[in-house]
């Protein structure tokens, strides 16, 4: 049986979507059967950033409303082991529920290894029909206050379902600030927000780039590389994470360091 695991944020634009979706490659890269589920209904862009957008024939809404079986909405990248199941696109998100979203994802939950769950923002109707369905929860925030601040809501909110795990990642660390001490650190804001931190990820122009052009599969960069020590902490429980102050020690990071902050 799946191990479903939903990415939720308590704030939009953090990068969770980007980060499913690298984390969904680099698992399926490990020979995992990987199933990523777009919870975001309405607001849908799993489909965009996986370059998978014109493959769309059956979403979710048509396997709820059984006008296809759930094979059929299935959407297989290239030859690999990795999955996607649209959300519904100018769907009245309020007409899927929690239990049909439940009764959804338990008809395929025996084919795969890992279903990865895509929440939407924030705390509304849409993010309890995500969570539902869930035995993990990973909350992705950066290091900004705002977004530290919201993270710390959904945490408090999570903490009242029966999860197995609460993991937090933290996107878009600058390495070179962290290392000038103008930006907290990863383990610094996890301690904050009393959530076990399951992976760092550096700021990274590229991930922004390749998920806008429907790429994100061939990045290969820092960003990716802290995402594939994700997926193995995932797969054995783990919590080593990368070092994103690792280019700004020493003599040569210390030119880094000068560099950036001009």
């Amino acid at each position: 049986m799946a191990r479903k695991i939903v990415l939720t944020s308590g704030k939009g634009g953090v990068g969770k979507t980007s980060i499913l979706a690298s984390l969904g490659i680099c698992l399926a890269n490990k020979g995992k059967n990987v199933l990523m589920i777009d919870g975001d209904v309405g607001l849908n862009n799993l489909d965009v950033v996986m370059g998978m957008e014109s493959r769309v024939i059956y979403d979710m809404a048509d396997v709820i409303e059984n006008k296809c079986h759930i094979n059929q909405a299935l959407l297989q990248e290239d030859a690999s082991s990795l999955y996607l199941l649209p959300s519904a696109h100018a769907y009245d998100n309020q007409k899927i529920t929690a239990q049909a979203f439940k009764e959804m994802v338990g008809r395929v939950e025996n084919l795969f290894d890992y279903i990865l769950i895509d929440c939407p923002a924030g705390i509304d109707a849409g993010f309890h029909r995500a969570v539902s369905c869930a035995d993990e929860a990973i909350v992705v925030t950066t290091p900004h206050v705002s977004a530290i601040r919201d993270a710390d809501k959904v945490l408090a909110l999570l903490r009242s379902y029966k999860l197995n795990s609460i993991n937090l990642v933290i996107n878009r660390v600058r390495g070179d600030f962290v290392a000038r001490g103008k930006m907290m650190s990863a383990s610094e804001i996890a301690r904050i927000l009393r959530a076990p931190l399951i992976g760092a990820v550096p700021e990274d122009d590229a991930i922004t780039v390749y998920s806008q052009l429907g790429r994100i599969g061939l990045n290969r960069s820092s960003s990716r590389d802290s995402i594939d020590m994700i997926a193995m902490n995932i797969i054995n429980n783990s919590f080593r994470i990368y070092d994103v102050e690792r280019a700004y020690r020493g003599f040569f990071g210390r030119i880094r360091r000068l560099v950036s902050g001009l």
